[in-house]
């Protein structure tokens, strides 16, 4: 992904994706940047519609330049910007917002049109409980305080693999 980014902001050539077979195959994922452990972006896709190269090439770029919260990567800010990679399982549906293991499990929040996600480093970092994590995820997707409590609301949980530099 560092390949990816560089090349980006330096020279604009993409470099070869690794012969690995998984890559080739459908994947969905999200690629974090932090620069001095802040968060730097964050983007990624909770479907997998496309080979998992493509999907880690393209996130890792729009992380860098991308995110409407930040502003683009330049490449003096590339030696100080660590990468994080979190592939996905295909979200599943719970049956109470209780069905979640916080230390494992990411969290995906649908309403009237509205969608939000959290990763669950997300969630271990502020620490929160369950009520908080879907809490702060209502509120993410702009949907009323206790809104994840209350039909038509869709809760999901989808587990990962992380790995980062």
């Amino acid at each position: 992904m560092r390949g990816v980014i560089s090349a980006a902001c330096r020279d604009g050539r993409d470099p070869e994706a690794p012969d690995i077979p998984c890559l080739r195959e459908p994947g969905a994922c999200f690629v974090t940047l932090r620069e001095c452990g802040e968060m730097r972006g964050c983007i990624g896709s909770l479907e997998a519609f496309e080979p998992l190269a493509d999907n880690l090439r393209r996130n890792a770029e729009n992380a860098a330049f991308s995110d409407p919260v930040f502003p683009p990567l330049e490449a003096e800010e590339l030696d100080f910007t660590t990468i994080e990679v979190t592939l996905l399982a295909t979200p599943r549906r719970l049956a109470s917002p209780e069905d979640v293991d916080l230390e494992r499990d990411g969290l995906l929040i649908v309403s009237g049109g509205r969608r939000a996600v959290f990763l669950p480093q997300a969630i271990r970092e502020q620490r929160w409980s369950i009520a908080e994590a879907w809490e702060n995820l209502a509120r993410k997707a702009g949907l009323p305080a206790g809104s994840w409590r209350e039909k038509p609301t869709e809760l999901y949980g989808f587990q990962v693999d992380s790995f980062g530099e």
